[in-house]
């Protein structure tokens, strides 16, 4: 997806009443249908998540470690015009990054549908693009952490973690917006803090793995999907689920698709096969017809409501590594 671009000033540009400091801002314009809440939710972890905010002007708000340090981003829509502001030393990156991170590099045209109900999905929500952050470890760590628990356990964890060791966002950010800590920093956690945000020692053993290597792990934003999950499958206790829920987030990666998760193969195998109890290998071959695209068909069977009803408990745990 490519479309027009113009960098202005931020003085005299509106902005929510917090935002009494100006930033940087860059205006850009795609060149087709972009719904901000589905593009971006991906990055979302919780609703409690201190890297991301939505306010009720519709505007998106998130707080990156980038590489040129920390930053925020406001990002808001309007008359088919998509704005950033952005404040802190990382705030040039993060307006180079915008157009990417909204899908710019996503080609939608690519999805051919072969079943009706994603056919009538994808028409229904023409908004739907692939994010690319190109920041690996911002999605890994969440990533690692939802192995084998509740999401909500997850959320919590990511939420006092980041909190507690990430500096408060830069800029006029939405209050308690933090940034997530440094790779040091999260070398240098106490085991007993790790434990108080309820992380047992293989998570918590997986990210202090991860972050040691941190610079071979953000080098991976550089790869193609499938040669950057094979670089953080390198790290004991990263297995391919975490790969590709990472890569569909830092990649944009439109064929990433989830294997070792608890509820996706049968959500799947229920909508386009009527298979409720659909493993992997089904779910794989359901999306066979799909190749090349074969998250995105996911994301579309996710978002056509199409569930089969719960059996396991509410929120029961989602990624199941196979290392």
């Amino acid at each position: 997806m490519r479309g027009g671009e113009t960098v202005v000033p931020a003085a005299g540009v509106p902005v929510p009443r917090q935002a009494v400091a100006s930033g940087k801002v860059r205006v850009w314009v795609p060149d087709g249908p972009l719904e901000l809440g589905l593009v971006l939710g991906p990055l979302r972890r919780g609703p409690g998540d201190p890297t991301f905010r939505t306010t009720p002007d519709g505007s998106v708000w998130r707080a990156s470690l980038t590489p040129a340090g920390p930053g925020t981003l406001r990002v808001s829509a309007r008359g088919g015009e998509v704005r950033g502001e952005a404040w802190g030393p990382g705030a040039e990156w993060l307006l180079e990054q915008l157009p990417r991170m909204l899908g710019a590099d996503d080609d939608p045209s690519a999805f051919v549908p072969r079943h009706r109900l994603l056919a009538h999905t994808s028409h229904r929500r023409p908004g739907l693009r692939l994010t690319r952050t190109g920041l690996v470890l911002e999605s890994l760590i969440p990533s690692i952490l939802e192995q084998k628990v509740t999401t909500l356990e997850a959320y919590q964890a990511w939420r006092l973690l980041v909190r507690k060791y990430g500096e408060p966002a830069p800029g006029p950010a939405p209050a308690r917006m933090h940034v997530m800590p440094a790779a040091r920093t999260w070398a240098l956690i106490p085991s007993w803090e790790w434990h108080r945000a309820g992380v047992d020692n293989k998570r918590a053993s997986t990210i202090l793995r991860a972050v040691r290597v941190a610079a071979r792990m953000e080098e991976a934003a550089g790869m193609e999907p499938a040669a950057a999950q094979a670089r953080l499958e390198l790290v004991s206790g990263i297995g391919p689920w975490t790969s590709a829920e990472t890569v569909q987030r830092s990649h944009g990666a439109p064929d990433a698709v989830t294997v070792g998760d608890l509820h996706l193969p049968g959500i799947v195998g229920f909508a386009l096969g009527g298979d409720r109890d659909a493993d992997d290998a089904v779910m794989l071959r359901l999306l066979e017809p799909y190749a090349g695209q074969r998250h995105r068909a996911a994301r579309l069977v996710l978002l056509s409501g199409r569930v089969p009803g719960r059996r396991a408990p509410r929120m029961a745990p989602r990624g199941i590594e196979r290392l």
